[in-house]
């Protein structure tokens, strides 16, 4: 046990720090390796304290995002699991305090004369010929106290371990408000994607029904064929077609944008004719170790696993024997007249000394699932760990990757753009058939979606580099 904390501390020390010694390095119990280039590289400030304002400039996607942390309803409700979890520090603090109490009682009493209890209250006086009244009445007023001594630290323990996970429970909140502002921006950059495949396939059925027209004058010519009109008119029928699926796709992803944001089902503002110039140049890279400190999943699992080793510890001191100290003071009477008179005062001081000697299964088997729990914190430690790490490369791999791809794309629509004009040209010439044509601008269409798609992967990658940092929630 005292070997898998060292071993932790260590493992936290050395990725925080950012500068693992050694090739590799495996956690105790566990196979996983992390990589000999973990933590290799030039840390920066930018990646350091990510933020959602200046990583996402765009005025309408601030004001969403604004709009989804304070309205969002999955927010607002961990906002309550920190409530209860900061309660819980109270009810554990409150536990190794002493416990104070004020009681007052008031009783009657009538036993029975032919018993032991009526026959000695028969035989005494209150004083020289003053019998006990019947029914005897009994008053009480006084301050009583008791206080387990928390000798082994258990309930301080406790405690703390009540304040980690409170801690743990803000870190899990910060984490869903990095997934919500990833949410928001993607659903907001798809939107704009949508929006201008819309304009595509709008300017293309035009282009196509310019041509259709031009083939239908051909064919009144008696220069083309009626197959050649068939062909042009079933493509424009599938162009125009494609409008109705993508406005299906804008009405869900609005909806879901304005679920996102707490609000009503309403149209969307955004300056969708920019989207192809859109930056994504404010992003630098650093050592992924460093950057996993922003990361609140990784901190929320380092917290569960402090709470989970003072867990251990407390559940072993209930191993030990436990001091207990009760005190009272205050005033008894039979009458009421009597009740504050010095002679009513009463007081008392105990203490017990108690320890576990027969049956000690269940403190063993609660210490045993706490040291199962911490394990467990442990793997689930390692686990969050590898995965924060895993994200960064894949979304700087997928950054890097579409950002290329991009310009590739470019300048594929590029030359099909001018392809259209040299083969409505050629076709005019008779140089070329209809078939030429058709082709032309299929793949020229084709290649400009795909252009939108690729560009929308890029600032996808981006969001998900920014969600892999951590960032967000400042």
């Amino acid at each position: 046990m005292h070997k898998v904390k060292i071993y932790v501390w260590a493992l936290l020390w050395l990725i925080l720090a950012g500068a693992c010694v050694g090739p590799r390095y495996t956690l105790p119990g566990s196979r996983m390796q992390l990589p000999d280039t973990f933590g290799k590289g030039a840390d920066t400030v930018a990646t350091a304290q990510p933020d959602w304002r200046t990583f996402f400039e765009d005025k309408q996607l601030q004001a969403l995002i604004d709009s989804a942390l304070r309205h969002n309803r999955e927010l607002n409700i961990l906002l309550q699991e920190i409530v209860i979890a900061q309660n819980e520090v109270r009810a554990r603090k409150g536990e190794y305090l002493p416990f104070v109490r004020l009681g007052a009682a008031a009783e009657i009493d009538k036993v029975g004369e032919y018993t032991r209890n009526g026959a000695v209250e028969k035989q005494l006086e209150i004083r020289p010929g003053e019998e006990f009244p019947e029914p005897f009445s009994h008053f009480e007023l006084g301050a009583y106290a008791s206080w387990e001594v928390d000798i082994w630290k258990r309930l301080r323990n406790a405690k703390k371990a009540a304040a980690l996970r409170y801690l743990a429970s803000i870190e899990g909140r910060r984490f869903v408000q990095t997934q919500v502002v990833a949410e928001v921006a993607e659903a907001y950059y798809e939107l704009m994607a949508l929006d201008n495949l819309l304009s595509i396939i709008d300017e293309y059925a035009r282009i196509q029904e310019n041509a259709l027209a031009l083939i239908r004058q051909r064919l009144q010519a008696g220069r083309d064929t009626r197959l050649a009109v068939n062909r042009f008119a079933a493509r424009l029928l599938k162009t125009q077609n494609l409008r109705y699926a993508i406005r299906q796709r804008i009405t869900e992803t609005e909806n879901r944008l304005r679920l996102l944001t707490g609000q009503l089902p309403d149209s969307i503002a955004r300056s969708s004719e920019r989207f192809l110039e859109l930056p994504v140049d404010s992003i630098l890279t650093g050592v992924p170790a460093r950057l996993l400190q922003n990361r609140p999943d990784v901190r929320r699992a380092e917290l569960e696993l402090e709470a989970a080793k003072l867990d251990v510890q407390s559940a072993r001191a209930l191993f030990y024997p436990s001091l207990d100290l009760r005190a009272g003071i205050g005033f008894q009477a039979f009458n009421p007249a009597f009740l504050l008179a010095p002679e009513s005062l009463l007081y008392n001081l105990a203490g017990d000394l108690m320890a576990p000697l027969v049956n000690r299964n269940a403190i063993r088997a609660a210490y045993n699932s706490a040291n199962a729990r911490q394990l467990q914190a442990l793997y689930t430690y390692e686990q969050t760990l590898i995965q924060a790490y895993t994200d960064v490369l894949n979304q700087l791999a997928k950054l890097d990757n579409y950002t290329q791809s991009l310009q590739l794309k470019t300048e594929e629509v590029r030359i099909l753009t001018e392809s259209i004009d040299i083969a409505n040209a050629l076709y005019r010439a008779a140089d070329a058939d209809y078939l030429e044509v058709l082709l032309t601008q299929t793949e020229a269409l084709d290649a400009r979606l795909e252009l939108i798609e690729v560009k929308f992967k890029q600032l996808q990658g981006k969001v998900q580099l920014y969600r892999a940092l951590g960032g967000g929630w400042q």
